[in-house]
């Protein structure tokens, strides 16, 4: 009886070091998986650029793996500090866990395969959770609120453009012809939207009078387009600027791996667990 107290006490407190941003040790510990993390980028990023020194790559080599065997050892830490661990291993960032830590074992097999290891920048993602920015994840909600209630509009004005878009370009191919480099409609329409985005590559350019004022026209509209999308989601973020509490506790649940608790919870609101606030 003793020993399985004792376990599940274990366990708790791995919970908290490993998963809690509440706590000295939870914080130290998030703090130095960033930290490697963006080491770990600037590695893989390095291990690119031809070259540097032999010593320099055999470096960078090692490095690498001794950062890999954290973050294998983390991972696995993760799975046996919670009740039910499949919770994690299929969430979003247990996910993102995995597919960080796998690719340089892969390389033992796929040549090349090290450099997905900058898909570990998504785990930069948990730097929200351990700073608490909740000023800005209350920001965040509004702009995604936002733009999610304003869809409809810019779908239909995204619809209004291709409309031109097709247009236009049909009219070019008429006024310039193939001599000119507009030798489809589909052409056409792709250097209308490149020009209307004021992207402007410049591999077709219109050579007649009547062709240059046309993509004059369009270059103007092209100003105005980009301001209406922007007109339509300020108008509705200003909408929705309200009072909004904005919950920063960092707790996940031990039992269940829910998070996203109102400040000050004592039980988990998925499945009633105690949550541990030491």
């Amino acid at each position: 009886m003793n020993q399985k107290i004792h376990t599940r006490n274990w366990k708790e407190k791995l919970h908290e070091v490993i998963y809690e941003a509440d706590t000295p040790l939870g914080k130290i510990f998030d703090v130095i998986l960033l930290i490697l993390i963006l080491l770990s980028i600037i590695f893989v990023m390095m291990e690119s650029v031809k070259g540097l020194p032999e010593k320099t790559y055999e470096f960078l080599y090692y490095a690498e793996w001794i950062i890999t065997i954290f973050f294998t050892f983390e991972y696995i830490a993760r799975i046996i500090s919670i009740k039910k661990p499949s919770k994690y291993i299929f969430s979003f960032y247990g996910i993102i866990d995995f597919l960080s830590t796998i690719p340089l074992y892969l390389s033992f097999f796929i040549v090349g395969s090290s450099a997905l290891l900058t898909v570990r920048a998504l785990r930069l993602l948990r730097i929200f959770r351990i700073l608490k920015v909740s000023r800005y994840i209350g920001e965040s909600n509004k702009l995604a609120k936002a733009i999610k209630d304003s869809r409809a509009k810019i779908l239909v004005f995204l619809f209004a453009v291709v409309v031109v878009c097709i247009i236009t370009g049909t009219l070019m191919y008429i006024i310039e012809g193939e001599e000119s480099g507009f030798k489809s409609i589909p052409i056409s329409v792709y250097w209308c939207i490149v020009t209307l985005t004021t992207v402007g590559y410049g591999d077709i350019a219109p050579v007649t009078p009547v062709g240059q004022l046309l993509a004059a026209v369009i270059m103007i509209m092209g100003y105005g387009i980009i301001a209406v999308p922007t007109g339509i989601v300020s108008a509705e973020y200003s909408a929705s600027q309200k009072a909004t509490v904005v919950n920063v506790n960092s707790q996940s649940c031990s039992n269940c791996n829910t998070s996203k608790h109102q400040d000050g919870a004592k039980f988990c609101h998925n499945c009633g667990h105690t949550l541990f606030n030491d």
